[in-house]
C-alpha cells in the first residue's frame, strides 16, 4: 500500500536513536498530532516532541521529516532544515507557522498542503491505518541550499546524498 520514503534507507545507512514525548514507536498517534485543519475531530496539528543522540560525531547539522507512506503518493507532513549540529531535540508544538520554536538557523518547508509548518495525520476516511515516520536525517553538511518556502519533495535527493545516518519512530493512525 502507497509509495516507499521519499529518500533512500540503504542498509549500510547508521541509525541513531529518536525518541518521543508525544507519541511511542508503532503506537496510535495521539490527538495532537492529527490534523484539526484536515477535519480529524480533536486535531491539534501539532508538532510532535523528538529528542535524539548517538549520532555520527562528524554531523554537520540536521533535517527532521514527518512522511506518511501510506497515502497513494506519499504525503510530506512536515520537513526542517537548517538544524545545527548541536541541537539534540525539537520540543512539541515547534511546527508552528511562525517556526519561533526552532533552533536558530533553523526553518521550515512546504508540507503536501501547502503550507510550511506542521500538518497532522488525517488519512482519508476508509483508507486503513497509515505510517506516519518522524526521521531525523543526520547531515554531512550544515546548509542543504534551500530557501524557506521549498516544496518538501525537493528534499529527498538532498537527503539521498547528504545522509551519514537516520533515526526514525513511526506513528500509526486511521480514521473511521
Amino acid at each position: 500500500m502507497g509509495s516507499p520514503l521519499p529518500y533512500k534507507t540503504p542498509r549500510s545507512l547508521p541509525a541513531f536513536t529518536v525518541e518521543s514525548g508525544s507519541f511511542k514507536d508503532g503506537q496510535a498517534l495521539p490527538p495532537a498530532q492529527t490534523s484539526a485543519r484536515l477535519g480529524v475531530s480533536g486535531g491539534k496539528d501539532e508538532s510532535p516532541g523528538l529528542a535524539w543522540s548517538g549520532a555520527p560525531e562528524e554531523t554537520k547539522g540536521y533535517a527532521v521529516t514527518v512522511f506518511d507512506p501510506d497515502a497513494r503518493l506519499g504525503y510530506w507532513h512536515w520537513a526542517v532544515v537548517g538544524i545545527p549540529a548541536t541541537a539534540a531535540s525539537l520540543p512539541a508544538g515547534a511546527g508552528t507557522a511562525d517556526g519561533w520554536l526552532l533552533p536558530a538557523g533553523a526553518f521550515q518547508l512546504k508540507n503536501d498542503g501547502g503550507t510550511a509548518d506542521y500538518l497532522g495525520a488525517a488519512p482519508p476516511r476508509g483508507s486503513g491505518q497509515h505510517r506516519y515516520v518522524a526521521a531525523v536525517h543526520a547531515l554531512d553538511v550544515a546548509d542543504l541550499g534551500l530557501k524557506a518556502g521549498t516544496p518538501s519533495s525537493a528534499l529527498g535527493p538532498l537527503l539521498d546524498r547528504h545522509t551519514l545516518a537516520r533515526a526514525t519512530i513511526t506513528g500509526v493512525f486511521e480514521r473511521h
